[in-house]
């Protein structure tokens, strides 16, 4: 059972003597000293009397410390294959989850089901991964439950059996898949043993090799190596059980935590997805949820080159966010920093967003958790105004100081812009197509609402013309993905994911109303919530599909994330306006995060955004000082296909103000002029690098070769030499069966 308030810290309180680490060091010095204290007291007391024959107490040391010896050599080596993938026999029990056990073989549940066993040791540890979406990962998640139902009911019908369902259970549930109890298609869902176990303190801690970043549970778990008398009902044995593990707790560590642990790709093992061709029969690899490569390429990791801002200090993992260190009197808890004396330990309740489970589980504390940790993820800024209401109207910029005046009957464009803050992967993550993430825009003067974006209907289901920041997937006869079905994933409508450290532009166009007694207020905010109320209809009520009336109304905790309210005044309307004072963003961010948002409007075939626009709002921000301006407008000709012919002087961006990455003023690409009058070195399609003596590597061609014209050049470009089998697999994925 969970040990929580009171009890937690009773729990807590029972291995504090022994958990601190100060008393545990002094108990292992008077551990290694006592020996030696002894043999000096037998020296004193040896010649006080008799003589000492050294040969025969030299034989008699010598012997020991070879026996000693042998048992330190034999404690040091360790029988367990660690950092090693799997075998593939595996394969046949777990794919097309890509999981493997270290033997090829399953696990037993009990093995896996030690919960209660960690938490007499590791209260604070349990306390927060029993409420953790971790440990409701499994089919005592109601959400997950009618998802995976449906799963495997269409791959029973569609392949004869459930083995398409293992995609899911590498990830969310570790029990009866590794156990083996899984592939039953009549396995009970709901009331098996193991079907509410979620993923267990064993689950995780047991994996010892990331067997790649591939994601889809690419790890290798192994059955644990215990302590004697760890599965023991005699208390007796078991109270023996925890001393030894306190005596000499180096090997219970080693099991149970790695340095892979303290890695990003550990998490990617879950948090990276792909679809294979088993779970939709489709194509053999279609990209789901990615929050490690999104998080590599972000500037928080450290190493995004292309990111448009930068934290002050990177974060090496996943943890630095997810799992915070927290003060604990856990048997584990010791000082992380030299200048740290709190006794700490990593967060096991991971808070991230996930507000709909605690809800239903009616913990409205942990919905503040989760909400807390959202705050200050994202703002919005209610950033311009544009005439005549089209994106080249004459834009008035930024409000607060400019406080343009409305004319009545007049249209309008109301520029808003998103941006994220401290995420370090795209926002939002996870379960990006079923989470609810919209703009709520709303209009009022005098309290009466002229205008509104986003609003909700009579059962809570948010206005589908609102501007959403989230994944529209769709299906192969374009219906909408809306009730977490992945077997029938083929392709987004849009994605309106935003990067770390970007930005989103949402246009708002309005006429101003003229009967107007009171200036114009617009109310923007960004809210959140987990899942909309068609797919909370289809897991709470039973029977209900999409295109029936709405059977429950959705009450699924509404975060409003960020917000922004703005007041213009409107001509001929002697009304005194309120007091709006400037955002406490610099001048020049609030310029290019527009600019961002205009530039990443559109990324494929002619939708190249608004870089006009995104031009002119880069253009602000070098004449601010910042050398974001001139980066940022080398990004719009790139994306243009605006390349000099000549080599560019160095940027003007060296001499403009604050911090910037060291890649700024390199080279982004040669022009083509430029590598054509480059040397050649006698061999075709090679050419010497201007900085660099000697030829270029081998394999290090450039694109395209100046000496080939013609059919001849079109025959030697690998790139469209490929093009052939590309279009002719096209054709056969598109071919009807």
């Amino acid at each position: 059972m969970c040990c929580s308030g009171r009890a937690s810290r009773s729990c807590a309180w029972k291995v504090s003597s022994s958990g601190t680490p100060a008393l545990r060091s002094a108990a292992y010095w008077a551990h290694v000293l006592s020996p030696l204290f002894a043999i000096w007291l037998y020296l004193l007391h040896r010649l006080a009397g008799p003589r000492i024959r050294w040969r025969a107490g030299f034989a008699y040391a010598g012997s020991v410390a070879l026996v000693v010896a042998g048992l330190v050599a034999l404690h040091s080596l360790d029988p367990r294959k660690w950092s090693v993938v799997g075998p593939q026999e595996g394969e046949r029990y777990f794919a097309p989850s890509r999981a493997k056990t270290a033997t090829g073989n399953f696990i037993p549940a009990q093995t896996l089901m030690l919960d209660t066993y960690c938490q007499e040791c590791h209260a604070d540890a349990y306390e927060g991964w029993f409420h953790s979406v971790h440990h409701f990962s499994s089919f005592n998640n109601p959400a997950y439950l009618f998802s995976v139902k449906e799963t495997r009911a269409v791959a029973l019908a569609r392949d004869g059996d459930v083995k398409a369902s293992r995609w899911c259970a590498g990830c969310h549930d570790p029990v009866p898949f590794f156990s083996g109890a899984f592939d039953d298609p009549d396995f009970d869902l709901e009331n098996h043993p193991t079907a509410h176990a979620g993923i267990t303190c064993t689950s995780c801690h047991s994996i010892v090799n990331v067997n790649s970043a591939v994601g889809n549970a690419d790890y290798t778990i192994e059955e644990p190596v215990h302590y004697p008398f760890t599965f023991s009902t005699n208390r007796t044995l078991a109270y023996l059980n925890r001393q030894l593990i306190k005596a000499k707790p180096d090997f219970h560590k080693k099991t149970f935590l790695k340095p892979l642990h303290q890695t990003a790709e550990f998490c990617s093992t879950c948090h990276k997805v792909s679809i294979p061709q088993e779970v939709n029969h489709y194509k053999e690899w279609l990209r789901g949820q990615n929050s490690y490569d999104s998080f590599l390429l972000s500037g928080v990791s450290g190493h995004g080159a292309r990111s448009f801002y930068y934290p002050e200090k990177a974060e090496a993992n996943c943890n630095g966010c997810h799992m915070p260190l927290q003060p604990s009197r856990d048997f584990g808890a010791k000082f992380f920093h030299p200048t740290n004396q709190v006794l700490s330990i990593h967060n096991h309740f991971f808070p991230s967003a996930n507000t709909a489970l605690v809800h239903l589980r009616g913990q409205s504390n942990l919905v503040q958790r989760h909400a807390d940790f959202l705050q200050g993820s994202l703002r919005l800024d209610i950033f311009g105004l544009k005439e005549d209401g089209t994106i080249d109207g004459q834009l008035t910029a930024p409000l607060r100081p400019a406080i343009p005046t409305l004319e009545p009957g007049r249209t309008y464009l109301l520029e808003v812009v998103l941006r994220t803050l401290r995420l370090g992967h795209q926002f939002s993550q996870g379960t990006a197509d079923s989470n609810e993430i919209w703009v709520d825009a709303r209009a009022v003067s005098a309290g009466r609402v002229v205008g509104r974006s986003g609003g909700l209907g009579p059962h809570g289901e948010v206005d589908p013309w609102a501007h959403f920041v989230n994944v529209y997937m769709l299906d192969k006869d374009g219906n909408r993905i809306d009730r977490r079905n992945p077997q029938d994933i083929f392709t987004p409508l849009y994605n309106n994911q935003i990067n770390p450290g970007a930005a989103q532009v949402v246009h708002y166009r309005f006429t101003v109303p003229p009967d107007l007694a009171a200036p114009l207020t617009f109310d923007v905010k960004l809210q959140y919530r987990k899942f909309d109320t068609i797919f909370y209809n289809y897991f709470k009520a039973p029977g209900w599909t999409n295109g029936l009336p709405f059977q429950l109304t959705n009450d699924l905790p509404i975060v409003t994330i960020a917000a922004d309210t703005f007041t213009f005044p409107v001509a001929g309307v002697d009304a005194p306006l309120p007091v709006q004072p400037e955002p406490a963003i610099p001048l020049w961010q609030r310029w290019n995060d527009y600019g961002i948002g205009l530039l990443l409007k559109g990324d494929k075939g002619s939708e190249k955004g608004e870089l006009i626009q995104a031009t002119q709002a880069f253009l602000e921000v070098e004449k601010l000082g910042r050398w974001d301006g001139p980066v940022n407008l080398a990004r719009v000709s790139f994306k243009e296909g605006r390349l000099p012919r000549r080599r560019p002087r160095p940027p003007a961006c060296r001499h403009h103000a604050g911090p910037r990455p060291a890649l700024v003023g390199g080279v982004v690409q040669w022009p083509r002029q430029q590598a054509e009058r480059l040397p050649r070195t006698g061999r075709p399609g090679v050419h010497q690098h201007p900085r660099r003596p000697g030829p270029r590597p081998p394999g290090a061609r450039f694109r395209f070769q100046p000496g080939l014209r013609g059919p001849q050049r079109a025959r030697s470009d690998p790139v469209r030499t490929g093009q052939a089998p590309a279009r002719e697999s096209f054709r056969r994925t598109l071919a009807p069966s």
